[in-house]
């Protein structure tokens, strides 16, 4: 081996000063199988592993067959979300919650956030809002074990059930960019007003937003996003569900349209 091949290793979980003992060792050993004789020590100038980053590399990889390049695919996102430290939330979660459904879904919903139940069991929208969700959406024939792939702007729980800071959501955002560049579903229905905002990158309230179709740009393809109320806030206010009831009713009749669901 070249004393200098171990710039050239790739080198995970690793800090510093580990990879200059590794360097050294390799050093000596190309010295005295060339020579005989111990060489002067070579400069070095190494820096400490990212562990997330290094955990993440190494998962994904471990998906694919040996000898193929890695691609992405759900699984992989998944494994990278629960193990992700990329802010504060990771802190004091329980379970994070990457999401769950079919590849290539009619329909992706997109919550705010885990809640205490979610948390708990790594599911999203299981709660009492989840259970209404699944109501709602079986209403118009879609079922998260059919056609439908259920996430969240977050995929950790924010302490107390907050709105989720800028740096959390920026911090989860290429995990939700990845998931639905993946499903490639024919339409997003976001739900509530925060998940909107951060979806859409625009102020504004849930009426501004809703009764219109969106379109959410990943990578030049644009996703058609429409958006109603939280199923959480339908709890707190009965009279929501007669304006939900007709987003629900808009979002069927597209998919329709487009022979996605028969009538």
């Amino acid at each position: 081996m070249e004393a200098n091949a171990i710039n050239k290793l790739t080198l995970t979980s690793m800090t510093a000063d580990e990879k200059l003992k590794l360097a050294r060792f390799l050093d000596t050993t190309s010295d005295f199988l060339s020579t005989g004789y111990k060489q002067g020590d070579r400069d070095y100038h190494f820096e400490d592993s990212d562990p997330v980053a290094s955990h993440d590399a190494q998962a994904t990889a471990d998906l694919k067959p040996a000898g193929l390049q890695a691609e992405d695919s759900l699984e992989a996102i998944s494994l990278q979300v629960k193990n992700c430290a990329a802010c504060s939330l990771g802190e004091g979660r329980k379970n994070a919650v990457p999401g769950e459904g079919v590849p290539q879904p009619l329909v992706m919903i997109i919550g705010e956030g885990p809640g205490a139940d979610e948390d708990a069991g790594g599911r999203p929208f299981v709660g009492k809002a989840g259970q209404l969700l699944d109501k709602m959406l079986g209403s118009i024939g879609l079922f998260r074990e059919s056609n439908c792939f259920i996430a969240n702007v977050v995929k950790c729980r924010p302490p107390g059930n907050r709105d989720p800071e800028p740096d959390e959501v920026a911090a989860c955002s290429p995990f939700l960019r990845r998931q639905i560049k993946l499903l490639k579903p024919r339409y997003i229905l976001c739900v509530g007003r925060v998940a909107a905002r951060c979806l859409l990158n625009a102020d504004g309230s849930l009426a501004s937003f809703r009764g219109k179709l969106h379109e959410l740009i990943i990578e030049d393809t644009a996703f058609p996003l429409l958006v109603t109320y939280h199923p959480s806030a339908l709890l707190r206010d009965e009279e929501l569900k007669r304006p939900a009831w007709e987003d629900l009713k808009t979002l069927r009749a597209k998919l329709e349209d487009e022979g996605g669901l028969t009538p």
